[in-house]
């Protein structure tokens, strides 16, 4: 037998083939098919209804299974979910949506961890929406948060990370003749401990926004987690290393330096940049971080015929290929053009190697409704928060650059 969305499935198939037979054959749809793709249409929506109203009596089945005889959650959901709002609403919609008008109510979920901005009203994977509401909301201004995905990255289960910074060698190879003393090679490391940090915030909602599930989904993914990385991109280039603050690269003893002369010579800056990196550790630069306001300068510079150095609007460099990225790499080396680094400043180095961001856990969504007078208000509370830390092990492999 069918599944539903097998059925379904089966419907519009039929009723797509009608209307490329009919565009195959150059003519109008005639009465007869119109009626049939009318008809299949309808028969699909109403197979999408049926087989929502079964996952929401199934959702609402393995919520009560959960529940023991003292009123506790035996078991948690174990699907992975695609998104930190969808983990969220997974664990916790059958009891959102029962505290309505209850004070002291809170949850709390399981963390998150990972295996577009769509805005979603009405009815959806996670039931149909209690009240009808205008969920759509003029965004503010966005950026996308790349830095972390240039380091290394890793876990811990502990409160803080301790490694070891590669020092000065002491001693080197040298040939020897036979029976001659060999030299000493002497490495020196000091220890480094970094305490991990908590990164959270948290919005408030109201009751109306609660009850429409998917929307809740929306607001944790665009809003809630995107403004997480986007400060947690700021803490890892410039964190001060002031409790709880982590310390940023650009905030380490040891990273070096280079500079730019002048308008034609910044760009030379950083190749020079990257050169220092290989020179002074072995390790080849992997990335570039740079204030959007200097990429401009450097993506609109020309030469003496007026032709852009990195392709212009339309086309590659004096004509050639099909057009360029409007972020093209400098240098080749992968390049983040991102406001969380100072105008003036460009970070090079070997971020995969030379650093790691270390995460405790994944990201945690809790909410209630009995923060100050949330009750009171029909208002929900929603934080986010997560735990992390990060190790420079090679600072010399970094190199900040100030242009001129």
């Amino acid at each position: 037998m069918p599944t539903l969305l097998e059925q379904r499935d089966g419907l519009v198939k039929e009723a797509r083939a009608i209307a490329e037979r009919a565009k195959s054959d150059g003519r109008a749809l005639t009465t007869a098919e119109l009626n049939q793709i009318n008809e299949n249409v309808a028969r699909a929506k109403s197979l999408d209804d049926q087989e929502r109203a079964a996952a929401v009596s199934d959702s609402v089945f393995r919520e009560l299974m959960s529940i023991g005889s003292d009123g506790k959650h035996n078991a948690q959901p174990s699907e992975k979910s695609a998104t930190l709002g969808e983990h969220f609403v997974k664990h916790a919609a059958a009891q959102l949506l029962s505290f309505k008008n209850r004070p002291g109510a809170s949850i709390a979920v399981p963390e998150w961890k990972a295996a577009g901005d769509t805005q979603l009203t009405g009815d959806g994977p996670y039931g149909p929406a209690l009240t009808t509401i205008d969920t759509s909301v003029t965004r503010g201004y966005r950026r996308q948060p790349v830095v972390a995905d240039l380091c290394g990255s890793g876990t811990l289960s502990g409160q803080s990370i301790t490694y070891f910074v590669e020092g000065a060698r002491e001693g080197g190879f040298t040939t020897v003749a036979e029976g001659g003393k060999k030299p000493q090679l002497h490495y020196l490391y000091s220890t480094v401990t970094e305490s991990i940090s908590k990164i959270a915030g948290f919005i408030k909602l109201s009751d109306e926004m609660i009850d429409d599930l998917a929307f809740l989904v929306s607001e944790i993914n665009s809003r809630l987690l995107y403004d997480l990385a986007i400060f947690e991109e700021a803490q890892i280039l410039n964190g001060d290393g002031t409790a709880p603050n982590l310390r940023g690269i650009l905030q380490r003893s040891g990273i070096q330096t280079e500079a730019g002369t002048g308008a034609g010579d910044n760009l030379d800056a950083i190749f020079r940049a990257a050169t220092k990196v290989q020179t002074a550790t072995g390790m080849a630069a992997d990335g570039v971080v740079i204030h959007p306001d200097d990429y401009q300068v450097f993506r609109l510079m020309k030469d003496g015929n007026q032709q852009y150095y990195g392709g212009g609007p339309f086309t590659g460099a004096y004509g050639n290929g099909g057009g360029v990225p409007i972020e093209p790499s400098v240098w080749g080396l992968p390049t983040v053009v991102t406001a969380a680094i100072a105008a003036k400043t460009v970070l090079v180095g070997n971020f995969r190697q030379a650093s790691t961001v270390y995460r405790k856990g994944g990201v945690t969504v809790s909410s209630t409704n009995s923060n100050v007078d949330d009750f009171e208000n029909n208002i929900v509370t929603v934080r986010a928060e997560e735990r992390l830390g990060l190790a420079v092990r090679v600072p010399a492999a970094f190199v900040k650059i100030t242009l001129t």
